[in-house]
């Protein structure tokens, strides 16, 4: 009987878990976004690289880790104080981690650490427009 209880409570947590991780992956596809890879501390020799999905809310870009139980974004990147230091393509294992076809932006910050940014053709595009759009009378980045 203690086991079928037992049994009975891991069921439900496990259950408890899928519908809260299917519900924000839900919310997180309804605004819309782009698959990004994204790796925070690239100087470090453990860092590795995180999937997750990307998104633009005005002068934000926000990022959601695929594989996480939070509400709201993970990462939240301001557009001012972003700009692109170096473009290269994924090296040695790198190309499996990263979305297939994808360019790494290593992007700098006065106000946040370095992190680098993997994302595919189509994603780099709207990511470079985003980046150096901003309203009249505002300083634009360097964005390529």
């Amino acid at each position: 009987m203690e086991i079928a209880v037992g049994v009975l409570g891991a069921l439900t947590v496990l259950a408890v878990v899928v519908a809260w991780y299917s519900l924000r992956w839900v919310r997180m596809r309804r605004g819309g976004g782009v698959s990004v890879a994204l790796r925070w501390r690239p100087d470090e020799a453990r860092s590795s690289w995180h999937l997750g999905l990307g998104r633009y809310e005005g002068d934000e870009f926000v990022w959601f880790r695929v594989w996480s139980l939070r509400t709201g974004p993970d990462r939240v990147f301001q557009r001012e104080s972003m700009e692109i230091a170096d473009r290269r393509d994924p090296s040695g294992t790198e190309a499996y981690a990263v979305p297939e076809g994808s360019i790494v932006l290593r992007c700098e910050s006065a106000t946040q650490e370095a992190i680098e940014i993997a994302m595919g053709p189509g994603a780099l595009t709207g990511f470079l427009s985003w980046l150096e759009s901003a309203p009249p009378g505002r300083r634009l980045p360097r964005a390529s």
